[in-house]
Protein backbone atom coordinates (compact mmCIF):
# COMPACT_ATOMS: atom_id res chain seq x y z
CA UNK A 1 0.00 0.00 0.00
CA UNK A 2 1.60 3.30 -0.69
CA UNK A 3 1.49 6.12 1.99
CA UNK A 4 0.11 9.21 2.06
CA UNK A 5 -2.17 11.72 4.25
CA UNK A 6 -3.91 13.17 1.46
CA UNK A 7 -7.00 11.87 2.91
CA UNK A 8 -6.69 14.35 6.09
CA UNK A 9 -6.03 17.22 3.65
CA UNK A 10 -8.07 16.64 0.23
CA UNK A 11 -10.37 19.04 -1.02
CA UNK A 12 -13.42 17.45 -2.33
CA UNK A 13 -15.33 18.30 -5.41
CA UNK A 14 -18.93 19.61 -4.48
CA UNK A 15 -19.80 16.25 -7.08
CA UNK A 16 -18.27 13.30 -8.00
CA UNK A 17 -20.61 11.77 -10.74
CA UNK A 18 -19.13 9.34 -13.37
CA UNK A 19 -18.72 11.22 -16.75
CA UNK A 20 -17.89 9.49 -19.77
CA UNK A 21 -15.82 11.73 -22.17
CA UNK A 22 -14.54 11.10 -25.36
CA UNK A 23 -10.73 11.79 -27.21
CA UNK A 24 -10.30 14.34 -28.98
CA UNK A 25 -6.83 14.92 -30.03
CA UNK A 26 -3.70 13.61 -28.96
CA UNK A 27 0.47 14.70 -29.17
CA UNK A 28 3.75 13.45 -28.51
CA UNK A 29 4.90 16.20 -26.29
CA UNK A 30 8.34 14.60 -25.22
CA UNK A 31 10.12 11.12 -25.48
CA UNK A 32 8.46 9.96 -22.36
CA UNK A 33 5.04 12.36 -22.36
CA UNK A 34 2.08 11.68 -24.37
CA UNK A 35 -1.09 14.13 -23.97
CA UNK A 36 -4.57 13.37 -24.36
CA UNK A 37 -6.97 15.94 -24.27
CA UNK A 38 -10.91 14.93 -23.62
CA UNK A 39 -13.99 16.74 -24.30
CA UNK A 40 -17.38 16.10 -25.78
CA UNK A 41 -20.12 14.03 -23.86
CA UNK A 42 -20.47 15.42 -20.06
CA UNK A 43 -17.38 17.67 -20.42
CA UNK A 44 -19.82 20.69 -19.39
CA UNK A 45 -20.51 18.99 -16.17
CA UNK A 46 -16.30 18.91 -15.27
CA UNK A 47 -15.99 21.25 -12.97
CA UNK A 48 -12.32 22.33 -12.95
CA UNK A 49 -10.76 23.23 -9.32
CA UNK A 50 -6.99 24.11 -10.80
CA UNK A 51 -3.80 22.90 -8.67
CA UNK A 52 -3.14 19.39 -8.68
CA UNK A 53 -7.17 18.16 -9.36
CA UNK A 54 -6.99 14.44 -9.98
CA UNK A 55 -9.79 11.70 -11.37
CA UNK A 56 -10.29 8.07 -11.54
CA UNK A 57 -9.85 7.39 -15.05
CA UNK A 58 -12.04 4.41 -16.82
CA UNK A 59 -10.41 3.22 -19.97
CA UNK A 60 -11.99 0.55 -21.82
CA UNK A 61 -9.78 -2.64 -22.94
CA UNK A 62 -9.16 -2.67 -26.53
CA UNK A 63 -12.20 -3.06 -28.90
CA UNK A 64 -14.28 -2.91 -26.20
CA UNK A 65 -17.12 -0.33 -25.58
CA UNK A 66 -17.41 1.27 -21.76
CA UNK A 67 -19.94 -1.34 -20.13
CA UNK A 68 -22.14 0.14 -17.62
CA UNK A 69 -20.14 1.95 -14.88
CA UNK A 70 -21.19 3.56 -11.35
CA UNK A 71 -22.54 6.77 -11.25
CA UNK A 72 -20.06 7.43 -8.12
CA UNK A 73 -17.22 4.72 -7.03
CA UNK A 74 -18.04 3.77 -3.35
CA UNK A 75 -17.15 0.80 -1.60
CA UNK A 76 -20.14 -0.84 -2.98
CA UNK A 77 -19.81 -0.13 -6.56
CA UNK A 78 -15.94 -0.82 -6.67
CA UNK A 79 -17.24 -3.84 -5.51
CA UNK A 80 -19.74 -4.25 -8.07
CA UNK A 81 -16.94 -3.10 -10.95
CA UNK A 82 -14.75 -6.01 -9.90
CA UNK A 83 -17.89 -8.26 -10.80
CA UNK A 84 -17.44 -7.14 -14.61
CA UNK A 85 -15.65 -10.12 -16.49
CA UNK A 86 -11.93 -9.26 -16.85
CA UNK A 87 -12.34 -9.59 -20.81
CA UNK A 88 -14.79 -6.11 -20.56
CA UNK A 89 -13.48 -4.50 -17.01
CA UNK A 90 -12.04 -0.99 -18.15
CA UNK A 91 -8.63 0.05 -16.61
CA UNK A 92 -8.96 2.01 -13.45
CA UNK A 93 -6.17 4.12 -12.78
CA UNK A 94 -5.61 7.75 -11.58
CA UNK A 95 -4.56 10.56 -13.21
CA UNK A 96 -4.42 14.59 -13.10
CA UNK A 97 -5.79 17.32 -14.80
CA UNK A 98 -3.27 19.07 -17.10
CA UNK A 99 -4.86 21.77 -17.95
CA UNK A 100 -8.75 22.91 -18.48
CA UNK A 101 -9.71 25.15 -21.56
CA UNK A 102 -13.00 26.51 -21.11
CA UNK A 103 -13.45 27.25 -24.96
CA UNK A 104 -14.29 23.51 -26.04
CA UNK A 105 -14.86 22.42 -22.88
CA UNK A 106 -11.50 20.11 -23.12
CA UNK A 107 -9.11 19.08 -20.24
CA UNK A 108 -5.46 17.86 -20.83
CA UNK A 109 -4.30 14.52 -18.93
CA UNK A 110 -0.99 13.58 -19.67
CA UNK A 111 0.47 10.25 -19.69
CA UNK A 112 3.84 9.14 -18.37
CA UNK A 113 5.58 6.28 -21.01
CA UNK A 114 8.21 4.68 -18.62
CA UNK A 115 10.63 2.92 -20.41
CA UNK A 116 9.73 -0.87 -19.92
CA UNK A 117 12.61 -3.81 -18.69
CA UNK A 118 14.16 -5.50 -21.91
CA UNK A 119 11.68 -7.41 -23.91
CA UNK A 120 8.79 -5.83 -21.74
CA UNK A 121 5.66 -4.09 -23.20
CA UNK A 122 3.96 -0.77 -21.71
CA UNK A 123 1.54 -0.53 -18.80
CA UNK A 124 -1.54 -0.62 -20.12
CA UNK A 125 -2.93 2.95 -19.64
CA UNK A 126 0.65 4.27 -21.66
CA UNK A 127 -0.65 1.62 -23.83
CA UNK A 128 -3.63 3.09 -24.32
CA UNK A 129 -2.38 6.70 -24.74
CA UNK A 130 -0.11 5.79 -27.78
CA UNK A 131 -3.10 3.99 -29.48
CA UNK A 132 -6.31 5.55 -28.69
CA UNK A 133 -7.50 7.61 -31.44
CA UNK A 134 -10.35 10.81 -31.62
CA UNK A 135 -14.08 10.10 -30.87
CA UNK A 136 -12.53 7.41 -28.13
CA UNK A 137 -14.77 6.96 -25.15
CA UNK A 138 -13.36 7.39 -21.51
CA UNK A 139 -15.42 7.96 -18.39
CA UNK A 140 -13.45 9.83 -14.90
CA UNK A 141 -14.80 10.58 -11.70
CA UNK A 142 -12.97 13.63 -9.96
CA UNK A 143 -11.33 13.46 -6.97
CA UNK A 144 -10.77 16.49 -6.14
CA UNK A 145 -7.43 18.38 -4.83
CA UNK A 146 -4.43 17.46 -2.29
CA UNK A 147 -2.55 20.34 -2.71
CA UNK A 148 -4.32 22.85 0.48
CA UNK A 149 -1.89 24.90 2.50
CA UNK A 150 -3.09 26.86 5.20
CA UNK A 151 -3.75 30.31 5.70
CA UNK A 152 -0.49 32.24 5.84
CA UNK A 153 1.48 30.33 3.87
CA UNK A 154 3.84 32.44 2.11
CA UNK A 155 6.26 29.78 0.43
CA UNK A 156 5.99 26.03 -1.12
CA UNK A 157 8.55 23.26 -1.37
CA UNK A 158 7.50 21.23 -4.12
CA UNK A 159 9.11 17.90 -5.28
CA UNK A 160 8.45 15.29 -7.52
CA UNK A 161 9.92 12.82 -10.84
CA UNK A 162 7.83 12.31 -13.76
CA UNK A 163 4.70 11.05 -12.42
CA UNK A 164 4.35 14.29 -10.51
CA UNK A 165 4.64 16.60 -12.87
CA UNK A 166 1.25 17.18 -14.67
CA UNK A 167 0.50 17.51 -11.18
CA UNK A 168 2.77 20.09 -10.27
CA UNK A 169 2.20 22.35 -13.77
CA UNK A 170 -1.65 22.52 -12.12
CA UNK A 171 0.06 23.69 -8.72
CA UNK A 172 2.59 26.11 -10.02
CA UNK A 173 -0.05 27.63 -12.74
CA UNK A 174 -2.61 28.24 -9.85
CA UNK A 175 -0.37 29.22 -7.06
CA UNK A 176 -0.90 33.01 -6.11
CA UNK A 177 1.62 35.05 -8.43
CA UNK A 178 3.10 36.42 -5.01
CA UNK A 179 3.92 33.71 -3.45
CA UNK A 180 7.74 32.85 -3.32
CA UNK A 181 9.58 28.87 -2.78
CA UNK A 182 11.06 26.35 -4.72
CA UNK A 183 10.02 23.38 -6.61
CA UNK A 184 12.17 20.38 -8.01
CA UNK A 185 11.19 18.04 -11.13
CA UNK A 186 13.09 14.86 -11.99
CA UNK A 187 12.48 13.79 -15.43
CA UNK A 188 14.40 11.09 -17.99
CA UNK A 189 16.00 13.10 -20.13
CA UNK A 190 16.88 17.06 -20.95
CA UNK A 191 13.88 16.27 -24.19
CA UNK A 192 11.36 15.58 -21.28
CA UNK A 193 11.97 19.34 -19.70
CA UNK A 194 8.44 21.21 -20.46
CA UNK A 195 7.88 25.05 -19.77
CA UNK A 196 5.96 25.57 -17.04
CA UNK A 197 3.56 28.92 -15.77
CA UNK A 198 5.24 29.62 -12.61
CA UNK A 199 5.01 32.36 -9.90
CA UNK A 200 7.81 34.92 -10.31
CA UNK A 201 9.01 34.31 -6.67
CA UNK A 202 9.11 29.99 -7.02
CA UNK A 203 12.74 28.87 -8.17
CA UNK A 204 11.62 26.05 -11.11
CA UNK A 205 14.92 23.58 -10.75
CA UNK A 206 15.07 20.48 -12.88
CA UNK A 207 17.21 17.40 -12.26
CA UNK A 208 18.17 15.13 -14.93
CA UNK A 209 18.15 10.92 -14.07
CA UNK A 210 21.29 10.41 -15.91
CA UNK A 211 21.26 6.86 -15.30
CA UNK A 212 17.89 5.04 -17.30
CA UNK A 213 18.20 2.07 -14.67
CA UNK A 214 17.77 4.19 -11.58
CA UNK A 215 14.45 3.90 -9.81
CA UNK A 216 12.77 7.23 -10.37
CA UNK A 217 13.05 9.63 -7.57
CA UNK A 218 16.64 9.01 -6.27
CA UNK A 219 18.01 11.64 -8.17
CA UNK A 220 15.56 15.07 -6.79
CA UNK A 221 15.83 13.11 -3.44
CA UNK A 222 19.18 13.96 -3.51
CA UNK A 223 18.79 18.02 -4.50
CA UNK A 224 15.81 18.05 -1.97
CA UNK A 225 18.04 16.92 0.39
CA UNK A 226 20.20 20.18 -0.23
CA UNK A 227 17.42 22.67 -0.03
CA UNK A 228 16.82 25.14 2.78
CA UNK A 229 13.68 25.56 4.54
CA UNK A 230 12.32 29.12 3.24
CA UNK A 231 12.09 31.77 5.91
CA UNK A 232 7.99 32.29 6.98
CA UNK A 233 5.60 30.01 7.05
CA UNK A 234 6.18 26.97 4.46
CA UNK A 235 4.32 24.36 2.98
CA UNK A 236 5.85 21.38 1.70
CA UNK A 237 4.12 18.87 -1.14
CA UNK A 238 5.96 15.50 -2.52
CA UNK A 239 4.79 13.10 -4.95
CA UNK A 240 6.30 9.78 -6.72
CA UNK A 241 7.47 6.40 -6.29
CA UNK A 242 6.41 5.88 -2.74
CA UNK A 243 10.26 5.98 -1.56
CA UNK A 244 10.41 9.88 -2.65
CA UNK A 245 8.08 11.25 -0.74
CA UNK A 246 8.64 9.02 2.61
CA UNK A 247 12.06 10.50 2.82
CA UNK A 248 11.56 13.67 1.35
CA UNK A 249 8.40 13.65 4.26
CA UNK A 250 11.26 12.41 6.81
CA UNK A 251 13.99 14.54 5.76
CA UNK A 252 11.65 18.07 5.94
CA UNK A 253 10.38 17.32 9.41
CA UNK A 254 14.27 16.76 10.68
CA UNK A 255 14.86 19.99 9.31
CA UNK A 256 11.61 21.78 11.44
CA UNK A 257 8.75 21.76 9.12
CA UNK A 258 5.94 20.81 10.75
CA UNK A 259 3.90 18.10 10.12
CA UNK A 260 0.69 19.62 9.33
CA UNK A 261 2.36 21.77 6.35
CA UNK A 262 3.25 18.95 4.58
CA UNK A 263 1.28 17.13 2.06
CA UNK A 264 3.16 13.56 0.87
CA UNK A 265 1.90 10.79 -1.70
CA UNK A 266 2.93 7.64 -2.94
CA UNK A 267 1.81 7.66 -6.45
CA UNK A 268 3.13 4.35 -7.49
CA UNK A 269 5.33 1.70 -5.98
CA UNK A 270 8.85 0.05 -7.31
CA UNK A 271 7.98 -3.68 -8.62
CA UNK A 272 4.07 -3.40 -8.37
CA UNK A 273 1.79 -2.99 -11.76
Amino acid sequence: MTKTNIRAVRIKPEAAETLVLRVRRTERISPHFVRVTLGDGDIARFRPMGYDQWFRLFIPISGKPLPRLPGKLTAASYLRYLTISKQDRPILRNYTVRAYRAEGPEIDVDFVLHDPPAGGTPGPAAFWAQNCRPGDQVAIIDEGVTFNPPAGTAAVLIVAEESGLPAVAGILASLPRDIGGRAVIEVPTPADVQELDSPPGVRLDWVIRDDPHVLPGRAVLAAAELMPLPDGPAFGWVVGEQALPVAVRRHWIAAGLPKDRIVFCGYWRAGRG
